[in-house]
């Protein structure tokens, strides 16, 4: 398991824990939001309605796939967040990201 580099943006809702939207771009430029508990982002401990966002966080995820053609911190890998269920407003949860993004 690998953890994504992801931006909290705001706090999204009070119900307990505490619910944020994380944002990060994919390896094409494409935005992605995502929306969890705010305990599900690494250093959720820094997250409340009244924090000064953005704060840098990050996900779980899992490498899925590795693209072979490139090499290094520019390889694009495709990572899944689904291991604790977290999905973009779209449903999604596999993306297209640098390997550069990735925290080992």
């Amino acid at each position: 398991m690998v953890d994504l580099r992801v931006e909290a943006v705001r706090w999204v809702d009070n119900a307990f824990p505490g619910w944020i939207e994380v944002q990060f771009s994919d390896a094409g430029g494409t935005r992605r939001s995502l929306v969890d508990k705010a305990p599900v982002f690494s250093s959720a401990e820094d997250l409340g309605p009244f924090s000064d966002y953005p704060l840098a966080v990050s996900v779980a995820c899992v490498v899925v796939e590795t693209a072979t053609a490139a090499l290094g911190d520019d390889a694009v890998v495709t990572v899944s967040t689904s291991v604790h269920g977290i999905t973009a407003l779209n449903g999604e949860d596999e993306f297209s990201v640098r390997r550069s993004q990735l925290v080992p």
